[in-house]
């Protein structure tokens, strides 16, 4: 059995699409690594596969990670597996509709899904990372993070939280060795469209990049520094001026008196003339 001088990665979502991507890019690096989905079947044929074609020391875990059993499987083996040094967050899943058409008990599964289950995993992996002196998570977002309106609001919220935690764990663990990337990807041509419950074919084509072009982009970007990385942007300028906006809003977002253009007076709390 080959060791790997760059550590074990565990993938979730990894039978299929992005995840599966994510597996074979990084173990043509020289990660070995540990899939997780819920079929076993076609994470077995993706690890044979790969240890066929790069050697690589592969392991897979069926789990469905909204069952808090498969879940906690997955939570103590991030603790305790001292040959793990990164953690792709990438099991998700969607919906298309808007919220009048949309069913409460799948909204209720995404969330347990795309914000439960990834914070738990970086909960999970993040002080055992520090402890054994740094790795790397990155965590699949979405434009939709920034973007919400678009689609359906609560898959756009789900990602908006996957954004919110990348940029406090990027200020927190940054001085710690351990890198937080979070990836920000546009429509892209997975069976994520299928099962969210719109046709890919419904997408103009020129919005629509290819899986294998988003998961080689977002990895340049992890190599380039990048902590958060939105493959399709032409000018990266275009993010910075909106990182820098927010920046700008900080300081002056809790104050000790209302704003000025409501007319409230600080002193006695009523509305001025």
């Amino acid at each position: 059995m080959s060791i790997s001088a760059n550590g074990t990665a565990v993938v979730t979502g990894a039978s299929s699409g992005i995840g599966a991507i994510y597996a074979d890019r990084l173990a043509r690096r020289g990660y070995d690594l540990i899939l997780v989905a819920r079929s076993r079947e076609r994470l077995d044929e993706l690890a044979n596969r790969l240890i066929g074609q790069t050697g690589r020391t592969i392991e897979v875990l069926p789990a469905d990670l909204n069952d808090r059993n498969d879940l906690g499987r997955i939570e103590t083996l991030l603790k305790t597996d001292t040959r793990i040094t990164m953690l792709v967050n990438n099991a998700g899943i969607g919906a298309t509709e808007p919220l009048l058409a949309s069913d409460v008990d799948r909204m209720d599964d995404i969330i347990a899904l795309n914000v439960t289950a990834l914070m738990r995993l970086t909960y999970a992996v993040a002080p055992a990372l520090v402890s054994r002196g740094g790795g790397a998570i990155i965590n699949l977002a979405s434009v939709l993070a920034i973007t919400p309106e678009i689609l359906n609001g609560v898959y756009g919220a789900s990602k908006a939280f996957v954004l919110a935690l990348g940029l406090s764990l990027h200020k927190e663990l940054g001085g710690r060795n351990v890198r937080v990337q979070t990836v920000l990807p546009g429509a892209t041509a997975t069976e994520f469209w299928e099962t969210a419950g719109m046709s890919l074919h419904d997408l103009p084509g020129e919005v629509v990049i290819r899986a294998e072009a988003m998961v080689e982009a977002a990895l340049a970007g992890f190599d380039q520094g990048e902590w958060i990385t939105i493959p399709s942007l032409p000018d990266i300028a275009d993010w910075d001026a909106y990182e820098s906006a927010r920046r700008t809003m900080m300081p002056h977002l809790s104050l000790k008196v209302p704003a000025a253009r409501y007319g409230i007076s600080s002193d006695n709390h009523t509305q001025v003339a």
